[in-house]
């Protein structure tokens, strides 16, 4: 049995490591192995992402401190693993899938990002989502390409003024 203190100290670590977190991914991992728990921590880990177990009513108030996490309160029960991260929100989800389709479990329960809950029924459109420089890419791109078309058309222009001109200047010549 942890003491007051311990429960603290762990109350204290999960409200810091919320403070820096933009995602917060939950997950039910009953009927996993260790070594199934420590692969999926490690594909997590591959990725920059902090991948914990801790108990749900450390978790619970340590939200409440942060604030924010309101929604999620329904999904903190049974045996809860959790997923946290600053950065592409989509990446926990696309690691938990594709873990999911190879083992049948951890059960995907809820994520908060950036303040928003998405439920169980929400982890395929996650996984999908585009990061944020895949965002900023096409946006570019879509900018882009007007400028682009542009250049291209005053490039065509001067090769057939320049090839007109060329072809004046040949025939007063001869």
């Amino acid at each position: 049995m942890a003491t007051l203190e311990q429960k603290k100290a762990v109350q204290k670590e999960i409200v810091e490591i919320l403070s820096n977190t933009d995602a917060v991914y939950l997950a039910d991992y009953k009927g996993m192995s260790v070594a199934e728990v420590n692969k999926l921590r490690a594909e997590f880990r591959k990725e920059g992402i902090t991948y914990k177990v801790f108990k749900n009513t450390l978790v619970k108030r340590a939200m409440q401190e942060v604030g924010g996490y309101d929604g999620i309160f329904d999904h903190l029960e049974n045996q809860s693993a959790f997923a946290f991260l600053s950065g592409d929100p989509a990446k926990p989800a696309k690691i938990l899938k594709k873990f999911i389709k190879e083992n049948k479990k951890p059960e995907f329960k809820a994520a908060v990002i950036e303040g928003a809950l998405f439920g169980a029924d929400k982890l395929d459109t996650l996984s999908s989502m585009k990061s944020k420089e895949e965002v900023i890419g096409d946006i570019l791109g879509l900018l882009m390409a007007p400028i682009t078309n542009v250049v291209g058309a005053l490039q065509s222009q001067g090769s057939n003024i320049v090839g007109a001109v060329k072809t004046i200047a040949e025939k007063e010549e001869n």
